[in-house]
C-alpha cells in the first residue's frame, strides 16, 4: 500500500470476504491493518456473504441437493477423459458444464446453463456414452441412472427454477461488484431483486411449469409428476383417480421445493 502512496491512517470500512487470509484474528489482513490503524474496522464482504448463502440454500432441501448432485456426476461423467469430453462438445459445441464448487454459486448458475437450454443435445451425449463400447460398466449404469433422472419432470422443473433464481442473483451481483457502482444505484438493485421474487413466488411456479412442459416435449417426456406405484386393488369409493394423485404431488413440490 505504502508503494502505491496510499496511507494506512486513512483506512475506514472494509469489507473483506471470509477467508482466514484475510479476516483471520491472529494473521488476516484485517488484524494486520487493526495493529497499524485501530479505526481500520472491517465487515465480511456482502457479495461473498450471499454467495455462500446461495450455497447453504441449494443444501438445505432434499431436492435441491439431489438436483445439484446430479449435476455433478454429468461434469465428472464427461471430465474423466479428453475423448468423452470431445463427445460432449460434438453434441453441444458452444457451451459445456461446469463442476460445481462450495463456495463460488456462479459456478451453478453455469452449470445449470448447460442443461436448461441444451437439454436434447446432452442427453444425446450422455446416451452416446453409455451406448459406447468402451465405457466400462460401472460408468455405463452412471450414464443410464443419469439418463433416467432426466426422464423425470421433477428435475425439470428443478432445473427451470433453479436457473431462473441463479440468473436473477448473479446479474445483481455482478453489478454489485462493479467499481463504478454507487451505494444508490446498489440499494435500488437490491430492492429490485427483492420485488422480483416477491413476485416470483407468488407466480414463477406456474410460468416454470409452462417452461418445463415445452422442455419436456423437447425431451419426448410425458410432462407431469411421477405418481408411486401401489400394489393393485379394487379402489373405494370414496378415493381419489390418478389425476387427483398427480395434484397432490405437484402441490407437495411446490410446497417443499419451491
Amino acid at each position: 500500500m505504502e508503494s502505491f502512496g496510499l496511507n494506512i491512517d486513512d483506512i475506514r470500512g472494509q469489507g473483506y470476504d471470509n477467508g482466514s487470509n484475510m479476516k483471520g484474528k491472529h494473521q488476516g489482513v484485517q488484524k494486520q491493518l487493526l495493529d497499524i490503524n485501530p479505526r481500520a474496522l472491517h465487515m465480511p464482504c456482502a457479495c461473498h456473504s450471499l454467495n455462500l448463502t446461495l450455497c447453504d440454500m441449494a443444501k438445505s432441501c432434499e431436492k435441491a441437493a439431489s438436483f445439484f448432485g446430479i449435476v455433478q456426476k454429468i461434469y465428472i461423467l464427461f471430465s474423466k477423459c479428453t475423448k468423452r469430453w470431445k463427445v460432449l462438445l460434438d453434441h453441444v459445441p458452444s457451451l459445456t458444464v461446469k463442476s460445481l464448487s462450495n463456495t463460488r454459486w456462479e459456478s451453478r448458475i453455469k452449470s445449470v446453463q448447460a442443461i436448461r437450454y441444451h437439454a436434447p443435445q446432452l442427453k444425446s451425449a450422455i446416451s452416446e456414452l453409455r451406448e459406447a463400447n468402451d465405457t466400462d460398466l460401472n460408468e455405463k449404469e452412471d450414464a443410464k441412472n443419469i439418463l433416467k433422472t432426466f426422464g423425470r419432470f421433477e428435475f425439470i422443473l428443478g432445473m427451470v427454477i433453479w436457473y431462473d433464481v441463479l440468473f436473477a442473483v448473479n446479474t445483481v451481483s455482478k453489478k454489485l461488484q462493479s467499481s463504478s457502482m454507487c451505494i444508490d444505484t446498489a440499494l435500488q438493485q437490491i430492492e429490485d431483486m427483492r420485488n422480483y421474487f416477491d413476485n416470483y413466488r407468488n407466480q414463477g411456479f406456474d410460468s416454470s411449469m409452462a417452461m418445463a412442459k415445452n422442455i419436456a416435449s423437447e425431451l419426448g417426456l410425458e410432462p407431469s409428476f411421477r405418481v408411486k406405484r401401489k400394489g393393485k386393488r379394487k379402489k373405494h369409493f370414496d378415493e381419489t383417480d390418478d389425476h387427483e394423485e398427480i395434484l397432490e404431488t405437484e402441490r407437495a413440490f411446490k410446497v417443499n421445493y419451491f
